[in-house]
């Protein structure tokens, strides 16, 4: 049997008009601290999106989609942020906001591959 490890995540929501409280999941951002892994995955779904608010600027959401990623990847373009720790970086991510990007409360659970778990969670959640 193959050891399990402690994982964290959120979804990653769209809220295109704060004031309404809708919103649309486009995302999972999760965080194994033993496997030192932490990943996102999203998908922007700009013709559900465009349902709840047809003013909805997508090319911005995109580039704030991409900047999530490559604060989660850690990678130079993530600025100050993206060179913090993973659970820094993690904790920053999942923050609560009130912004067009929003994330869940934050949820454990336990894995054996958290990748795959990452994308359980988001075929659930999302698709």
């Amino acid at each position: 049997m193959q050891e399990t490890h402690l994982f964290e995540y959120a979804v990653i929501r769209v809220v295109p008009r704060v004031d309404r409280e809708e919103f649309l999941n486009v995302g999972v951002i999760l965080y194994c601290s033993s496997l030192k892994f932490l990943g996102l995955r999203c998908s922007q779904q700009s013709n559900r999106l465009h349902t709840l608010d047809p003013k909805l600027d997508l090319e911005e959401l995109d580039h704030h989609l991409h900047a999530l990623s490559s604060i989660t990847l850690g990678e130079e373009t993530g600025g100050a942020i993206g060179r913090l720790d993973m659970a820094s970086r993690f904790r920053w991510l999942t923050a609560t906001r009130s912004t067009i990007l929003q994330t869940s409360k934050v949820h454990p659970g336990l894995c054996t591959d958290p990748d795959a778990t990452l994308e359980e969670l988001f075929k659930k959640l999302v698709q």
